[in-house]
């Protein structure tokens, strides 16, 4: 029934890509004295103009819009949506497609993964190209706080945006200094444990593992997705009551952007993350990294209570709606859960990577390239850090110097 309801789902949206022709331009206008807005979408498609309400229910196109809705309820968006947008660096159309349906105590959001919005600027360096997914999550309607927080895995996905992205915040990198395949950091890109030391922030390396301008990448098979802010369905100019809803947490909790009402002043401003970076110097060594805590790995941070508004989940209750909100400092979306992960929110399920993100080094492409294999033939042969150089000649049927000259050294 899910496959059929993403096959009618990719029909009726046009999903697919194909050259791009003409680029698409994008305005919106907002209405005066109102929370409606016009988004306009100019292209060599026929130019259209939708308006929306405080409520989004019904078909619309949502190609780069800004919702409005702040409703925590996922029934209250009862939707079929639909967006076209361009792969900028290989300048390839997509059509995006997500419906989201209401049925009891769940709602059922089915996606094809394609965003509403442009990707792959000239900032990214994706591991793979973009491409359809078939996702099915389920979203807890009425979700329960636990007594205690679950942290993040890397074998579910955090959440889903309603633009049909899900949000995969944790990288497999960490510090490896003598790995082979650690960069002038001494960061290894895959292989690390959720649970182990020194965790990279992948939006806090310099290269920012090859993140586009919505702070998302691909994985290996192509599933576009979020490690931070999306720099999507939201602005900075947010209604009376804050920022919209923009998606839902695993555990069923809504997100929102940046602003909420502040009841103590009566004004909407951004909300504060409350995780600061630790002074001093990181400890060294043989097993640390050495220099000062800048933001580079997880464990950079502390959090301090007093620091911002949101809790050790990025969340917090306004107007007795608990939910978790959209930062322009770590951890930028959610740190942890509070609820119970629904099952539908399993990689092995919805599609992915089991295991958490599989990244690899600038010029990794370029290497499977030149040893006539695919990126994926080459990943599994080389299997996790540290790697059997030898092995993995042997499995691509080359010699271990050539292995070795096609493989990018750290930088």
């Amino acid at each position: 029934m899910r496959n059929a309801l993403l096959s009618l789902l990719v029909l009726a949206a046009g999903c697919g890509s194909s050259p791009l022709a003409t680029p698409l331009t994008t305005s919106t206008t907002a209405t005066p004295g109102s929370s409606t807005f016009v988004l306009t979408t100019t292209s060599a498609i026929p130019q259209t103009t939708t308006t929306y309400g405080h409520g989004l229910v019904g078909d619309h196109d949502i190609t780069e819009a800004i919702l409005t809705n702040t409703s925590p309820d996922c029934a209250d968006y009862n939707v079929t949506l639909r967006a076209t947008v361009i792969d900028l660096t290989r300048q390839v159309m997509f059509n995006s497609g997500v419906s989201l349906e209401t049925g009891g105590t769940t709602c059922t959001l089915t996606s094809n993964n394609i965003p509403n919005h442009n990707f792959n600027d000239a900032s990214a360096h994706f591991v793979t190209d973009v491409s359809e997914q078939s996702h099915v999550f389920e979203l807890i309607r009425d979700p329960q706080r636990s007594s205690q927080l679950n942290a993040l895995t890397q074998t579910t996905y955090d959440g889903v945006l309603l633009n049909g992205v899900p949000i995969d915040l944790l990288s497999a990198g960490c510090y490896r200094p003598d790995d082979p395949m650690a960069n002038h950091e001494g960061i290894v890109p895959i292989g690390c444990a959720a649970t182990e030391p020194w965790l990279a922030n992948p939006l806090g390396t310099e290269d920012s593992f090859g993140a586009d301008t919505h702070n998302a990448h691909t994985q290996p098979d192509g599933t576009y997705h979020y490690h931070g802010n999306p720099e999507a369905l939201f602005d900075d100019s947010p209604g009376l009551g804050g920022s919209p809803v923009i998606g839902f947490a695993a555990d069923g909790f809504p997100i929102y952007g940046s602003y909420f009402l502040d009841s103590a002043t009566g004004q909407v401003r951004k909300a504060l993350s409350s995780y600061v970076l630790k002074s001093g110097q990181r400890p060294g060594g043989s097993e640390n990294p050495s220099g000062v805590y800048d933001g580079t790995y997880y464990d950079d941070y502390r959090f301090s209570d007093q620091a911002g508004d949101l809790d050790q989940c990025n969340g917090m209750v306004v107007n007795g709606q608990y939910g978790y909100y959209v930062t322009d400092a770590f951890p930028y979306l959610m740190f942890c859960l509070w609820g119970t992960v629904d099952a539908s929110f399993d990689k092995n399920q919805g599609g992915g990577v089991p295991g958490g993100e599989v990244e690899e080094p600038a010029g990794f492409a370029e290497a499977a390239a030149a040893l006539g294999v695919t990126v994926a033939e080459l990943q599994a042969a080389l299997g996790p850090p540290p790697p059997n150089l030898e092995a993995a000649a042997s499995t691509l049927g080359v010699t271990v110097a050539e292995l070795q000259a096609a493989l990018p050294p750290p930088p």
